[in-house]
């Protein structure tokens, strides 16, 4: 995908001027909605994203997220590390669920596919930063 692409919103009789949406604000809303549903532990980027991140040239929000623009719409890959213990298939069908209506919501745009990659599973354990939450 070059670097130059970008969503042109629909053609409207509009005086104001043109919107356009960068692929980059698609992969950061991607990647919020991904997280928003229970049992995404987080996203995973490869590794030209985690230095591209480290170097604070793309945000940490939309690793894990491939967008391809098409002319009839968009298509994502989404790269994700669920929690131990839950649904893959029920998380990763909200998780898809979910992208497809806030990319609706926020952008009017049309979201062709959603396919997501389950790449791991967090397992919680004394190596986590965060201690356990116990009622």
């Amino acid at each position: 995908m070059s670097e130059n692409k970008v969503v042109h919103m629909a053609e409207d009789n509009n005086e104001l001027g043109k919107i356009e949406i960068s692929p980059e604000v698609i992969e950061v809303i991607t990647g919020l909605a991904a997280l928003e549903i229970e049992g995404v532990g987080m996203l995973r980027g490869n590794f030209a994203s985690g230095v591209a991140e480290r170097f604070g040239r793309k945000s940490s929000h939309g690793k894990g997220v491939k967008v391809d623009l098409k002319d009839a719409g968009v298509s994502l890959e989404v790269y994700v590390i669920t929690n131990y213990g839950v649904s893959i298939p029920d998380v990763c069908q909200k998780m898809q669920e979910n992208i497809i209506q806030t990319l609706k919501n926020m952008i009017a745009i049309k979201v062709l596919q959603v396919d997501v990659h389950v790449v791991g599973v967090h397992f919680e354990g004394k190596g986590d930063l965060e201690p356990s939450k116990k009622d």
